[in-house]
This record gives C-alpha cells, structure tokens and sequence, in this order.
C-alpha cells in the first residue's frame, strides 16, 4: 500500500494534529449553567464550606471517541488516496507527441507516412497499463496540446484519429519543450515521452540529441521517399523591358537517387516555358524564364510526372497588373516634353495642341505647357508658365535672372534636388496659401508650388527644359518626382515570392526601409515581425498571401508550398524503440478512497446515532437535546469563553 496524494509525515501530521483537537474536546467539563426552580425549600444550607477538591479529568463516551477517531482516520486515508500495490503499478502520466508536419503527407507504401504514424501511436496506447493517462501533442512548426491528461482511452484514440498533416515542417525541440512542462506543472507520476513520425526537421535542429527529454521512447516511421519538390519561386520585373517579368524556381532533389526534372510555366491557363533540369540526390537548382506581359493572371509553375510527395510539385501566384498612367499634354513644343515622358515605361503620353483641349479627356494626368484652358481640367495637372491671369495658383510677381536659393528636399516632390547657384532666366513668383507646398523658392517666394487638394495641381513659374535648369540631372529628376506624387503606382517596384509557410525572411535595400515597414496578410490583418539590419522576420503558419510594404516597394508573398525539411533526426541509441510488449505492464495498483470515504462517512452516522442526537429522536424524546459528544465539548468551551470576555 502506498499513499498518493501524501507523504506519510505529512499524513501523521495532519491527522496527530485532528486527532488532538477530538481528544481535548472530550477532557473539557461542562461549564456551569443557570437554573431556575420553583422553590428553596429542598435546599439546605451548608454550616460549613466544601472542602476544596481537585478532579481528574476523565474521558465518560471512550467508545464514541474511537469511533470518531477512527471516521477522520478513513476520511484522511481517503483524501491522501491510499491504493494497493506499489507505486511502480500505480498509473503513470505519458505524452504523446505525433509529428504532423507536412513530411508526413508523402507516400509510402499503400498509404502515407502520417497513415504509419497513426497506427504505431494506436499500437502504444493500446498496451499501456489500464491506469495510465496520455496527452497528445501534434507537432509540426508549432507544438499544439490536443488533450489533456486523459485516461479514456477512446478519447485519446480519436484526438489520434483525427490528427492530419499540417504544412510547416517539424519543429521538434518547441515540442520536447512543451513536454517537459506539462509534465512538471500538470503530471502527479511522470511516464514516458513517446515521439512518433518521421523526425524530418531543419538542419539547425538535427542536433537535438543533447535536448531530449528524460524516459523518451521513438515509434519510428522510417521510409525510402523520392520526392524532387518546388522550393521558391520569385517574380521580378525587368529593370530594361516594361512588359516583361523575370522568373526565377528553384527546384531541389530530397531523394537518394537522381532524377531528371521537367519544369513547365503557364500563365493564365497557356504554356509559358518547359525546362528539362538534372538533378543530383540533395542537390537544388534554379530556372530562369521570361514573361511578357502588361495584363493581371496566375503564374502556375508544376513538376510534370509524379513522385511520392506530391504537395510539393505545384505553386500558383497571382500576377498583378502592370500599372500604366495616360498623360495629356497640351503643347505648341512637344518635343520639349517628349523625352522625359518617354523615358518612363509606364506613362503613356499623348500629345495635342492648345486647340484641341477637352476638359473630360480620358487621361490621368494633364500637362498644360504655357497655355490658358477654357475649363479646369478634371483629373491632376501640372500647369508649366500658366498666363498670368489664367494660373490656378496667385500670382506674386515675376523676376529676371532669379537666383533659386532653396529646394524641398525632406518632401517626395523634392527629394534629391540639390542644385546649388541655380539662376533662372525669368521665373513667375507664386503667392502660396496655407497648405500649398513650396518645392522650390526663390528670395521673392516660391517659384515651384504644389496643392494636394482634389485634384492635385502642381505649378511651375519656368520651364524646366527650355530654361538653364535642362543641363541640370535635376531636370530629368523633377518630373520624375512630380509623376510620383500625382501616381504612386507608376513607381512601385514588385516582387513576388511563392514560397512555404513557415518563417520567412524578407530582405529590403536599406536600413530605413526595414524600420518602417509592415507586415499584412490577404485580409488586411498585421502579423508581428521582428528586424534586423535589412531582414523583415515573420511567421505564417497557414497557406496564404503575406504583403510586405516598406517606402515604394511591395513584396508578396503567396505562401502556398509546404514547408519540406532537408534533415532527418538521429535519435540517441540509448532510448527506447517500439511499441512496449502489453505482457509488460505488470500488475495494477488498486484505489480505495471511495471505500475509505464510505466508513468514514458510516462511522460519523453511526456515532450521531448512537451517542448523540440519534438517541433521543429514537427515544421519542419530546425536547432538543444535545447533537453529538464533541460538539457538546465546543459548544461549552465557547460558551465558557463568552461569559468570561462579559
């Protein structure tokens, strides 16, 4: 016999201290109590006084003291759960961790590796001891509790059942972690911790031979699976052709054996590429392929032919559309404006004379070049020496040879315009209103105004290309700026990413850009991330689009690929292997609270029965009498204690 809940100091304290208590209560006399008769005259007087008498206390109901000590003795044992046996057959707390990684969806035999997984885990619960409990873990990149200590078999049985193949890939020390502290805050008999699955981790953890917990057991699913999956793909566009977007796939072998790959490319559904690659065992490599086109679609990369993990062999992302902004320009010069129009791919400009103005052309931007429109334009526009009476902004004055003495260069509009002694030959003079943005000023005021209202009009007192500024780099940069602030879209730079769920790493140009920075997924929701130096770090558990924004750069992330595991762990030799034999469970401890908790509660009943209350109910008594022996013993001593305080 053993005790379960207690220690024996403990339970000799616990019931020496109870057992006391009971027993003073029995050597208290009764205190003295007021009564009133009807008369005196049976009462004679004392010539002299009583001698004083010392009385030893004495114990007058012995057997209902040992009946009450030995109740609190049964409800004691039952409380600290005395159980036949040893402590070796009492029942144990096992975990169970189940690897649920994507590996575990590849094939094997007639069935997955997830299927073998399942059934060894089955095999083991089924030959544990009656009186053992498990908790499932799945594990994959997050070690997730699927039970708690549970002693119902069939509970365990179907959380088993239910387990299925996630898509990161096995995070095996976060799991062995979460083991060690259930067991230290939650387990009363410490068992064994059961790993089953494949073991297919991440280089950095094939290491975790040093970090295994104590009393570990391994079901082992071992199989030879050739599998030659998709690990990147990435989408950049060309830095020379407009229309044209870079594709870059890796492709990597996890067999034993070479294989010769066949990697085809569609777009919208038609062909776009087929490329022939061999590869060694262990080994990856990329492919290159050019796609043209301005339109929004799905890039779909696949691995022709079949192998024995086929997540792996098919990757789509969604390719947006190339943004392209129609320019009107209104001008008696056009070849003026024509090559810095032109020097960007993504405006389409358009050019009319002053005769041709329509106020609702179908444009995104209008240029008026030193010409008085009869109705404001509709859409954004940039007004280059209005007439003075025509300007949308006031005008000041106007100047000859005038001495540019300061450019805004902490705003988009005059970022990088740092044109030092820069004179112009005759230059309008604006008069700014407040919210106006000054980009370039001379000492008279500004000579270059912007106004972000709806829609946005930007000013110029000079023309940039027909002034002394067209020798400048910062003539070409201007209109680049301009063409910024009226559409963002023109210059953003896209990267597009198809990778596996799990931790990603985004790198950015520069410092700056990583500081500001955020992370989004497809439904607008921010996802914590940390930064270092150039690297955005984020984890995406589930397949999805992750956008990162930093500054005018956007890279997606269509995290659609499961995430593969190139290393296998190498359990110690000294562990346990297999499914336990179930003639080794030994013989079972046997709890006896409930039959303790029975005689305790009997032996309580049988005292108030016999010696207390009970007695004068089965008497017939007319009057209240006393309940029991000891509470006759605190009522007194309470009593006593009152009349003294008073």
């Amino acid at each position: 016999m053993f005790l379960l809940n207690l220690g024996i100091g403990e339970f000799l304290a616990l019931f020496g201290a109870v057992s006391g208590i009971v027993v003073a209560l029995y050597l208290l006399d009764r205190s003295r109590r007021k009564l009133t008769v009807a008369t005196l005259r049976f009462w004679t007087p004392s010539e002299q006084p009583p001698e004083k008498r010392t009385r030893r206390r004495r114990i007058q109901q012995p057997l209902s003291l040992i009946l009450q000590l030995l109740s609190l003795l049964c409800l004691l044992l039952a409380i600290a759960q005395l159980r036949l046996g040893t402590r070796d057959s009492a029942g144990r707390d096992h975990v169970l961790i189940l690897d649920t990684s994507a590996w575990m969806d590849a094939r094997s035999g007639q069935g997955t590796l997830m299927d073998e997984a399942r059934r060894l885990a089955l095999a083991w619960v089924r030959a544990l001891p009656a009186g053992d409990r498990v908790m499932l873990i799945r594990a994959d990149g997050l070690a997730t509790p699927a039970t708690v200590f549970e002693s119902s078999r069939a509970t365990v049985e179907e959380a088993i059942a239910r387990s299925h193949p996630g898509s990161t890939a096995l995070n095996l020390d976060a799991a062995f972690e979460l083991a060690r502290q259930v067991r230290h805050m939650h387990s009363s008999s410490a068992g064994e911790v059961v790993f089953a699955g494949a073991g297919r981790v991440t280089e950095q953890q094939s290491g975790a031979e040093d970090r295994t917990p104590p009393n570990l057991r391994v079901l082992p699913v071992a199989a030879a699976v050739e599998n030659c999956g998709l690990r990147t793909i990435g989408l950049r566009r060309s830095h020379t052709v407009a229309d044209v977007w870079e594709v870059f796939v890796t492709v990597r072998n996890y067999g034993q054996s070479s294989r010769v790959v066949r990697l085809a490319l569609q777009f919208g559904g038609a062909p776009a590429g087929l490329r022939r690659i061999d590869l060694p065992p262990g080994t990856e490599q990329n492919a290159t392929f050019e796609l043209h086109t301005r339109s929004a679609g799905w890039v779909e990369a696949r691995i022709l032919g079949s192998d024995d993990f086929a997540a792996d062999d098919y990757a789509v992302l969604e390719l947006p559309r190339q943004p392209l902004v129609r320019v009107a320009v209104y001008s008696e010069s056009p070849a003026w404006l024509r090559p810095v129009l032109s020097a960007t791919p993504n405006v389409e400009a358009q050019f009319f004379s002053p005769s041709e103005y329509v106020s609702n052309r179908d444009a995104d931007l209008v240029i008026l070049d030193r010409f008085r429109p009869p109705a404001l334009p509709s859409v954004g526009s940039i007004w280059i020496e209005p007439p003075a009476g025509a300007s949308p902004v006031r005008v000041k004055t106007s100047l000859r040879n005038a001495r540019v003495t300061q450019w805004l260069s902490g705003h988009p509009l005059g970022a990088g315009l740092r044109v030092q002694d820069l004179r112009l030959e005759s230059a309008t003079v604006f008069d700014a209103a407040p919210g106006d943005i000054p980009i370039a000023e001379t000492e008279a005021g500004p000579v270059i105004l912007a106004r972000a209202g709806k829609p946005r009009i930007v000013v110029l007192g000079f023309h940039p290309l027909r002034s002394s500024m067209r020798y400048e780099l910062a003539a070409p940069l201007l209109f680049a700026n301009l063409l910024h602030w009226m559409s963002p879209e023109i210059f953003r730079r896209w990267e597009l990413n198809a990778g596996s769920v799990g931790s990603v790493t985004a790198v950015l140009e520069s410092e700056a850009d990583a500081s500001q920075a955020r992370v989004l997924t497809e439904d607008q929701i921010a996802l914590p991330f940390t930064v270092q130096g150039r690297n955005v770090r984020f984890f995406a558990g589930t397949p999805g689009t992750v956008r990162v924004l930093a500054g005018d750069r956007e890279l997606v992330y269509s995290l659609t690929l499961p995430e593969v595991a190139v290393a296998s762990w190498q359990p110690p030799g000294s562990v346990r292997r297999g499914v336990p034999s179930p003639s080794s469970r030994g013989t079972l401890s046997r709890d006896l609270w409930q039959i303790l908790a029975i005689l305790g509660g009997l032996g309580l009943l049988v005292d108030w029965l016999w010696f207390g209350r009970g007695v004068t109910m089965l008497r017939g008594a007319t009057r209240a009498s006393i309940p029991s022996v000891t509470l006759i013993r605190l009522r007194d001593l309470f009593g006593g204690l009152a009349r003294k305080a008073s």
